[in-house]
């Protein structure tokens, strides 16, 4: 209500349901997005260890990044997949429900003061290189090459309302969960289940776990720690 110089919530919810751009604000406001580039980067390093010899035996690669907020985790996936001489190969689809922060992941522009944090993860991933080499400085902004965009699908998708669209070897869908009920839980997981080829790959966030859901049997963990499991049937 302050935010949109309001008085009164029947104010805000007659503005909400007639002005699209007061919904779109209000969803920005209580959607919660926290990332970094190369996020616990013990979990990357991990995905380098045990996932990438796998996908080096597949012909062509499908990766989702459900829930991917401003894009930093997509691009860190992107600049690993590229170090592994396996991006030529994949393709990345990024999606969220939210259509402005999905904006700022497709121009791939960030702070500038965020690189030193970003580097330092980007180093304890595993990186093979100068982190530099990947993005172009520009005043207070870096631009992350389009090289990295060449084959990574940004597109708006809810995880509670929407469907499976493809078949994929690796699902991320890292710290969204736990902003939902028990019951929301059981649908993304069985969403998340339907949409991943067998033997395919899930990673989750520090704070979730395939167990007590239905489909816990259906896993093998390649790292609790980095809550890295594989689909087995």
């Amino acid at each position: 209500m302050h935010a949109e110089r309001l008085h009164t919530v029947t104010a805000l919810t007659d503005r909400i349901l007639h002005d699209r751009e007061a919904m779109t604000r209000l969803l920005t406001d209580l959607t919660i997005h926290v990332t970094e580039m190369f996020r616990d980067p013990e979990v990357f390093l991990a995905f380098r260890m045990h996932v990438v010899p796998l996908l080096r035996t597949y012909p062509f690669i499908r990766i989702w990044h459900a829930g991917c907020s401003t894009g930093e985790e997509v691009y860190s996936m992107a600049i690993l997949l590229k170090e592994e001489g396996l991006y030529d190969k994949t393709r990345i689809y990024a999606t969220d429900m939210n259509e402005r922060v999905l904006d700022i992941a497709k121009e791939g522009v960030f702070p500038i003061e965020r690189m030193q944090a970003f580097t330092r993860n980007y180093l304890d991933a595993g990186g093979k290189d100068a982190f530099s080499r990947y993005y172009t400085a520009r005043y207070d902004s870096v631009l992350f090459h389009s090289e990295l965009k060449e084959n990574i699908v940004f597109a708006q998708h809810n995880l509670v309302t929407d469907r499976s669209f493809n078949e994929f070897n690796v699902i991320f869908c890292r710290n969204v969960m736990i902003y939902f009920n028990k019951e929301l839980q059981n649908h993304v997981h069985g969403l998340l289940y339907d949409s991943l080829s067998t033997f395919g790959m899930l990673v989750l966030g520090s704070k979730e776990s395939i167990n007590f859901t239905r489909h816990a049997d259906a896993y093998d963990e390649l790292d609790c720690h980095s809550r890295l499991y594989r689909k087995m049937r």
